[in-house]
């Protein structure tokens, strides 16, 4: 390895991107940190929070762990489930704050993932075009009295690839087919499949400003990276940050467009119930409400996830993990996943103004090959075109989840597959991190299981 490190300082391609802690030195935690590694690491508030103000990120705990009820009830603030939905609750999908998990087996229902639908041509705001019985989003789910749209069949389709070194390595990707339509045949629709995200760090992310955004964007890159703002709606276009093409523009947008597409509840930002006019005794069902979720209770659960801290790293100064992080920057990964961000002016949370973050992102979007694409476009973004994900926090997916799953549906069973369905834009970081031996590559992963 020596000789391709040096190499690659000599090109000035490997930075410093090291803490003290990286030098040898001991550093405690940044407020937006926390010093866990165990189960509960994404559920931890950020430092410094005021009684108050911990009181208030306990009430949002409370309302995303809440499971919801069949409107009406005699608690009429948690009622208005459905009538289609996937879910009970947001914690179902986000189990620990982390990722979710496709089904391993045909017969596995889909527990912590959900299909996104469209059909060629534009919606009303210049996102994708809703189908016309099943809307944007597939609910295998609904209330007594409303049917469902289906069930969803996933199979996986395994290949091998061989890397340079002879190392043989399976990867896997998704196929997809529906059963018990409750609404008709689909036709031709496009379907893309999404695990639950982690929320730690979401609060952080919401705070980098668009100006930043902007001057990522116009950055030159090298290997042919480009990286763009996904741009939603009409002028202004806003810069799109959430979700995994960057189509939701803040976290509050988030939070009211999940309570909507998997609980069927309905908020100020979306007050009409997710029924397409295909969907009669959807249409008729009772509701809980005038939004469902009250405008206090959104701003609960966004004060919460906004102040979710992020596990700090682990064993950041050993000899092992500072080689890994170099090559990391070596090959070409961290001219996306970008180690630090700045978040800029907070004015409804101003704790998270104005810090040097460190979530792995630049929030862009880019091309990332045919491998990967789900044919789906979203306002800008083209079906090859996903965002960045952070990767702060990937390395206690193990300790979190009962399975390691990565990527946007989840088909990479460990780093290594991820690594290797990276394509477009990503493609001569991924030869590269091919072309490592074993032991470098190996550096590289430990690194990343450090984040």
């Amino acid at each position: 390895m020596g000789g391709l490190l040096l190499r690659l300082m000599l090109a000035g391609l490997v930075g410093c991107l090291c803490s003290g802690a990286a030098r040898g030195e001991a550093v405690q935690a940044l407020p937006w940190q926390v010093a866990d590694a165990g189960r509960e690491a994404f559920s931890r508030p950020m430092a410094g929070l005021t009684e108050a103000e911990r009181e208030r990120f306990f009430r949002g705990r409370a309302l995303f762990k809440q499971s919801w009820v069949v409107a009406p009830a005699k608690d009429d603030r948690l009622d208005g489930l459905g009538p289609l939905y996937n879910r009970l609750a947001c914690v179902s999908c986000h189990a620990r704050n982390g990722r979710g998990l496709p089904p391993e087996a045909p017969d596995e229902r889909m527990q912590s993932m959900l299909l996104r639908l469209s059909v060629p041509g534009v919606g009303p705001h210049g996102g994708p075009r809703p189908h016309p019985a099943y809307g944007d989003q597939f609910n295998e789910e609904a209330i007594p009295g409303v049917p469902p749209e289906g069930r969803a069949v996933l199979r996986w389709v395994e290949s091998r690839r061989r890397l340079p070194d002879g190392t043989v390595v399976s990867l896997r990707r998704p196929r997809l087919s529906f059963t018990e339509l409750g609404y008709g045949a689909m036709g031709p629709v496009r379907v893309s499949p999404r695990v639950g995200q982690q929320v730690a760090g979401m609060g952080l992310l919401d705070a980098v400003s668009d100006a930043t955004l902007e001057a990522l964007a116009a950055e030159a890159k090298p290997d042919g990276v480009k990286g763009r703002i996904n741009r939603l709606g009409s002028e202004p276009a806003q810069a799109g940050r959430f979700g995994y093409k960057a189509n939701m523009g803040s976290l509050r947008a988030q939070i009211a467009g999940a309570f909507l597409g998997d609980l069927g509840i309905t908020s100020v930002l979306h007050p009409d119930e997710n029924c397409t006019p295909a969907q009669v005794a959807c249409r008729r069902a009772p509701s809980g409400g005038r939004p469902e979720l009250e405008e206090a209770q959104l701003d609960e659960v966004e004060f919460y996830l906004a102040h979710l801290a992020v596990p700090a790293r682990r064993d950041e100064g050993e000899a092992g993990l500072r080689q890994g992080e170099a090559l990391f920057a070596g090959v070409g990964c961290a001219t996306c996943h970008r180690p630090v961000l700045r978040t800029g002016a907070s004015p409804r949370f101003p704790r998270l103004a104005e810090l040097d973050i460190a979530p792995y992102t630049d929030l862009l979007i880019h091309d990332m090959g045919a491998g990967l694409s789900d044919g789906r476009p979203d306002f800008q973004a083209s079906g090859r075109e996903w965002r960045t994900p952070p990767l702060w926090g990937i390395g206690l997916t193990r300790t979190l989840s009962e399975r390691v799953r990565y990527l946007h549906d989840g088909r990479a069973r460990n780093l290594t597959e991820a690594i290797l369905w990276h394509g477009g834009e990503a493609a001569v970081a991924r030869r590269r991190f091919e072309a490592l031996g074993r032991p470098e590559r190996a550096a590289l992963l430990a690194f990343l299981e450090s984040l």
